[in-house]
């Protein structure tokens, strides 16, 4: 007796061949969100460093870390409506420019203010990620194939902390920090001619080609909008408690010197990298295997984000000796839940929307990124100590798998053309 499958074999074939095709996209995407990472995280890789230099305490030093998020949130809401409208190629390309200039500025300021303004500058060009990288491939592939490509992205958002605190710190060692901030910037920018020679072509015109165009109003009246949201919400709490605080957890908390410290949380991002790559492959073959997607990508949720509590409880009550195991647990953890992060925008919006549903998250979300790193820095100067940091962000990954399960309904594409016509209004403001 065979099993029926919900993915024909040429539908399988016909996955792997988008794939085959989307190759080259995938790789620069891949490179693209690895050096927006190094370029985001490298003034946690810089922090001691800056705050030596420049005598700051960890309070302000948690608000020039959550500078960065001002403008990377604010924008998301107009980087998701430009990728929509100018298609994510063009947006893509001028994004990258933008903050690639803005890492190698900051290597040339003479004081705390000018930093600041460049971390603000830095997120306004990378506010296009995400949107941009969702419409495209919400464009090129199929629901069974956007697990693995997402697991792709999410990999080089993990390999982006590795690389930036394993070799960044290895050379602000060396070189001092403003030197790598200033290397690293432009070296990056021969990035931008490779997207314009090989980046996939997003259209511009599929909206108004397939039927009306959401609008914000449609996209904030779905339910799935608000619980997909409020649990990334939650779980970016946990991803930028990571990517921001664990260089500075290793050297104060566990006592690790700078190349020691580089050479561990590296490890560890690695580690993140790999869970999220294989969990993408592995969702991907079970949906084409017959599974529910719902089940699947909300399985992933759920079991990534009580391993990723289970390793920041651990770190918090078991002491400096057992960090690895607890960290360990943590980054396998966030590799599972990263790996389904946008996902579930892609397939919800599809093509139609996908860059203004993305943007619209992800500015929502990452509220989380604003108040995280100060609520950290608050609670480090408070208590003297990482435990309770742990633990808020524990808590705030839990509830995020409960969002992920119970918060977010079934994971099929929103029958756009079918909703009632937007008002003119509806088209200019949120709130309708």
């Amino acid at each position: 007796m065979t099993i029926p499958q919900a993915f024909p074999l040429h539908n399988q074939t016909e996955s792997g061949r988008a794939l085959a095709r989307f190759a080259p996209t995938l790789l620069l995407l891949f490179i693209a969100i690895l050096i927006n990472y190094v370029d985001r995280g490298n003034l946690s890789v810089a922090a001691s460093l800056v705050q030596q230099v420049w005598h700051i305490s960890s309070s302000k030093l948690g608000v020039l870390f959550s500078a960065f998020f001002w403008t990377y949130t604010a924008m998301q809401f107009f980087s998701g409506w430009m990728t929509d409208k100018l298609g994510a190629t063009l947006v893509m390309g001028l994004g990258f420019l933008v903050w690639s200039l803005s890492t190698a500025i900051s290597g040339l300021v003479s004081g705390i203010a000018l930093l600041f303004l460049m971390r603000l500058m830095l997120g306004v060009g990378e506010s296009v990620m995400y949107p941009a990288s969702s419409k495209i491939l919400a464009e090129h592939l199929p629901e069974e194939a956007r697990g693995f490509a997402n697991g792709v992205i999410c990999a080089g958002q993990k390999c982006g902390p590795a690389v930036g605190t394993l070799a960044g710190g290895m050379l602000m060692a060396r070189y001092g920090w403003r030197w790598t901030f200033l290397w690293i910037g432009l070296v990056s920018l021969i990035w931008v001619p490779a997207w314009w020679r090989w980046g996939a072509r997003s259209s511009r015109a599929n909206c108004d080609d397939a039927g009306r165009s959401p609008s914000t109003v449609d996209i904030l009246r779905q339910r799935s909008f608000w619980g997909v949201t409020f649990a990334a919400l939650c779980g970016g709490y946990e991803i930028y408690f990571v990517v921001i605080w664990l260089p500075l957890y290793l050297m104060k908390e566990i006592h690790l010197p700078m190349r020691a410290m580089a050479r561990a949380a590296g490890a560890f991002f690695l580690i993140e990298a790999a869970s999220a790559l294989i969990t993408g492959w592995v969702a991907d073959s079970l949906i084409r295997g017959g599974r529910s997607p719902s089940i699947v990508r909300k399985s992933m949720m759920a079991f990534g984000t009580i391993i990723a509590a289970a390793g920041l409880l651990f770190c918090a009550f078991a002491g400096a000796h057992a960090y690895p195991w607890g960290l360990a647990l943590t980054t396998v953890g966030g590799g599972v839940f990263s790996s389904g992060y946008f996902t579930f925008g892609q397939t919800l919006a599809g093509p139609l929307a996908a860059g203004r549903w993305v943007g619209l998250q992800n500015g929502l979300t990452n509220v989380s990124g604003i108040v995280g790193p100060a609520v950290t820095g608050f609670l480090l100067d408070r208590t003297g100590g990482f435990a309770v940091p742990l633990i808020v962000t524990a808590a705030m990954t839990l509830i995020s798998g409960w969002a992920w399960v119970f918060l977010t309904g079934p994971l099929k594409q929103v029958e756009w053309t079918k909703m009632p016509a937007a008002s003119p209004m509806d088209t200019i403001s949120p709130v309708g």
